[in-house]
């Protein structure tokens, strides 16, 4: 999917959002392993080991899914030794979850994987399609940074 500007201005944010989304889609479908963690468990670890420790509370509201079901996800990741959990100091009735070391680990394994894919796949252009994608990414990377900074805590 190629995106041209468009003589009509508000198209042209719904032609970005549809490259952006099939970008999604295809990163997620074509770097993803059977059998590995799902979506929500791995953007939790991952966040848990950007952010600290966290109330179970705040988890469910960043990953968007009710406390049960946070619940359930952080004990099935407990007994993987992927995180602990404690009680909060600031409120004894509250837990607290952390990322263990077995847990980046596994995040560390799987970013080595997934670049490892990527590599692979960049392998297969030609010198000149490769500079270009260099050259875009370049651009791309910092905008879609900036684009998403202001949906992190939503």
């Amino acid at each position: 999917m190629s995106v041209t500007p468009s003589a009509d201005p508000p198209e042209e944010p719904q032609a970005v959002a549809a490259v952006l989304d099939e970008l999604a889609v295809l990163t997620v479908r074509r770097l993803s392993v059977q059998g590995d963690l799902s979506l929500t468990a791995a953007t939790t670890l991952s966040y848990l080991d950007r952010n600290g420790p966290q109330r179970l509370s705040v988890l469910a509201a960043r990953q968007s899914v009710t406390q049960p079901s946070m619940t359930q996800l952080v004990q099935r990741l407990e007994r993987e030794g992927l995180v602990c959990r404690a009680v909060d100091d600031l409120d004894g009735r509250a837990v607290r979850v952390s990322v263990t070391d077995a847990g980046r680990a596994l995040l560390a394994e799987r970013r080595r994987r997934r670049r490892e894919r990527l590599t692979e796949m960049l392998g297969t252009l030609s010198p000149g399609e490769l500079r270009e994608l260099t050259r875009v990414a370049g651009e791309f990377l910092p905008l879609l940074r900036r684009l998403l900074e202001g949906t992190a805590d939503e």
